[in-house]
């Protein structure tokens, strides 16, 4: 079975799932930044580079054919931006500038037909516009002919030593075989301190972050666990913040507990520091707490890397999700847990006046 993902955006890591012996590996990619696309070619085309394609989707969803024939595939898995429906940000949802965007991967499930796919996205999707948007977008891959699983997993739970909630969608297609239910988790919790020992001096993207003398000393003064608004900092070193005060602002990991959610993008907070030095984290480092193997290089920037690592889904954490997959195929038992969202599943032809008290109920129960 040949999987690959695209997306509008940056992947790298996840779901770019690869495992040969199983008989998935990655068919093509895309993405419209060309750094991503060198770190694609780099880890999974190094002899074909040409099946890393560097396009925004808007235009390349004009001729898919183009994917096509560069190699067939049986299976898609993808993410949709994000930007429209984090909680961090405006919640613009499909009325957005990147929440209409969903609808190329529609159109991608139309050309391609592929038997089983994985579109992975962030918690508050299901929020967004009321939850009408979530309603909308499992309509619309819905009808494309797939009956759906969406799920809200906390990766933390299957292993992956750092908090990371996503929404995944599965579909497998209508005329197959097979029924997918979400795997529980039988993985022990694994901490920060676990992740992060041993890095071996050869792996890559170890640079460290000049820091300056004062985000040093403040960071003397925060205790693992704490942030810049919970430590007891001198006066000359709290931070002059009106408004919104952001937890993860030069919060310190425990390294007893699994991390704090791995970011792409903003200033010095939060680049996640270290327990025991007074330093933010390598993107080695940050690639440990979200699984990629050491082999597996980042081609960029220092802060280019950063976004990438941000922007990825736990490797480890979907290979559960796909075991499940080839195990519902394959007949193949496996425990189970209710899928979060089980309302919308179990209602195919619910009305679209009624998402908002469906969604309401959902989360509220979350």
């Amino acid at each position: 079975m040949r999987s690959r993902w695209y997306r509008p955006g940056s992947r790298p890591g996840g779901p770019a799932f690869e495992r040969p012996d199983w008989g998935i590996s990655h068919a093509w990619a895309t993405d419209y930044h060309p750094e991503t696309c060198e770190t694609y070619r780099a880890n999974f085309f190094p002899q074909q580079p040409e099946r890393a394609v560097c396009d925004d989707i808007r235009h390349l969803a004009q001729d898919y054919g183009r994917l096509g024939e560069l190699w067939p595939i049986d299976a898609l898995a993808f993410g949709f931006p994000c930007n429209d429906f984090s909680t961090v940000g405006e919640q613009k949802g499909i009325h957005g500038t990147f929440g209409p965007l969903y609808t190329y991967a529609e159109k991608a499930l139309r050309y391609f037909r592929p038997q089983w796919f994985l579109a992975e996205n962030v918690g508050g999707l299901s929020r967004a516009n009321e939850g009408k948007a979530f309603v909308s977008i499992l309509k619309a891959f819905r009808d494309c002919g797939y009956p759906l699983v969406p799920h809200d997993y906390k990766f933390e739970d299957y292993g992956v030593p750092r908090a990371r909630h996503r929404i995944i969608i599965v579909g497998i297609r209508d005329d197959l075989d097979g029924e997918y239910c979400v795997p529980a988790s039988h993985s022990a919790r694994k901490t920060a301190g676990q992740a992060l020992a041993g890095i071996p001096v050869w792996a890559t993207n170890q640079e460290l972050t000049r820091q300056s003398e004062a985000v040093i000393d403040r960071l003397r003064h925060i205790t693992p666990g704490q942030n810049a608004f919970n430590a007891d900092l001198p006066d000359h070193l709290k931070l002059n913040v009106k408004g919104a005060k952001i937890s993860q602002s030069y919060q310190r990991l425990d390294p007893d507990k699994p991390a704090y959610t791995v970011t792409g993008s903003g200033g010095a907070g939060p680049h996640i520091y270290h327990w025991a030095d007074p330093r933010a984290l390598t993107n080695r480092e940050r690639a440990r707490l979200q699984t990629c193997s050491e082999d597996f290089e980042f081609k960029a920037s220092k802060e280019n890397v950063r976004r990438q690592m941000g922007m990825a889904v736990p490797p480890q954490g979907v290979q559960h999700i796909f075991e499940a997959v080839l195990k519902s195929f394959a007949g193949v038992s496996y425990s189970t847990v209710p899928p979060t969202f089980e309302i919308l599943r179990a209602h195919p032809d619910y009305a679209m006046q009624d998402a908002e008290q469906l969604m309401l109920s959902e989360n509220e129960a979350l």
